[in-house]
């Protein structure tokens, strides 16, 4: 049976500030728990969920549907105008993302998201798109495997593991998440692979976000997000990485800024203006309560922002 828990779901909608007439947008609908707290409460309003995976849309209509309110899109979040200019909503009252892998997704082994199941190497949040984590495994070159497997993976043993990867892919292709577990097992230390999660964890999340090019596109999107806010609208990101966090924290503090220009030009010719008010310096972290009831929340962080 699949069980959906949103993570920071109440801190988030809070920080949204709901208006009971507003228009909101949830870019990352999953299993349409932070969405169907909005509904609650903008009942005269309007609130849109996207997502890019069809599993998740079908699965938020089923839940939402007593909801008049609610509008589905099966999208990318980063073509958040294309979307809304579709809807013709021209501004929005707030919008929040969920980054990361959904619940579901990792808890429906057929995905190949997942560790603990042997599986066909997939990763694809977007069923639709070609690249899947079998043709980076089996056809990225050792320095870029190791390279995601470090940077986005934060896995001190990246060289290594790539390494075992060419290594074992000389002899059979690596097709399922089982081979690939095994050949990061052999490649981390036995010591090591006692200590903490799971050996697995972070070449996992290196390869998926590699996949989904999930952080390629995610300063351009806050950016056209806030545009699209009315004063006094509200962005809530909750992110469950630090490459992420830090792509999120540089955009807040970007947006916030009244002036850009280098610091040895003695006049401001940027014409850049102040669009985003900060309204939580450091991130908001999941509670010891939160966190007895939802592991997964461990690394989660929130950050809010409000369109000046």
């Amino acid at each position: 049976m699949f069980i959906h828990k949103s993570v920071l779901l109440d801190e988030s909608i809070e920080g949204l500030n709901i208006k009971e007439d507003g228009i909101y947008v949830d870019g990352t609908l999953g299993g349409g728990g932070h969405t169907e707290e909005i509904l609650k409460r903008a009942l005269k309003g309007k609130v849109i969920g996207i997502d890019q995976d069809e599993y998740a849309i079908k699965k938020a209509e089923e839940k939402l549907k007593d909801y008049s309110n609610f509008i589905s899109v099966r999208n990318n979040f980063s073509n958040i105008e294309e979307i809304l200019d579709e809807l013709k909503i021209e501004k929005i009252d707030g919008i929040i993302f969920d980054l990361g892998v959904s619940s579901f997704q990792l808890d429906i082994p057929e995905r190949g998201f997942s560790y603990n199941h042997d599986m066909p190497l997939d990763m694809r949040m977007d069923k639709s798109q070609i690249t899947t984590a079998r043709h980076i495994v089996n056809g990225y070159e050792e320095n870029e495997l190791s390279r995601i497997l470090w940077d986005y993976g934060e896995e001190r043993w990246a060289a290594r593991i790539a390494k075992f990867i060419v290594k074992e892919r000389e002899h059979e292709f690596i097709e399922t998440t089982g081979q690939l577990v095994t050949i990061i097992k052999k490649a981390i230390p036995k010591q090591v692979r006692q200590e903490g999660s799971h050996p697995a964890k972070k070449t996992f999340q290196a390869i998926r976000i590699e996949v989904n090019k999930e952080l390629d596109i995610l300063e351009n999107t806050i950016k056209s997000s806030v545009d699209r806010l009315n004063s006094g609208g509200r962005i809530c990101v909750i992110t469950f990485h630090s490459l992420e966090d830090r792509i999120i924290k540089n955009s807040f503090v970007e947006l916030n800024k009244d002036c850009i220009c280098p610091p040895e030009f003695p006049i401001c010719k940027c014409d850049h203006r102040r669009k985003l008010k900060i309204i939580n310096r450091k991130p908001i972290v999941p509670s010891k309560e939160e966190l007895a009831e939802n592991n997964r929340a461990r690394s989660a962080k929130l950050r809010i922002g409000e369109r000046v």
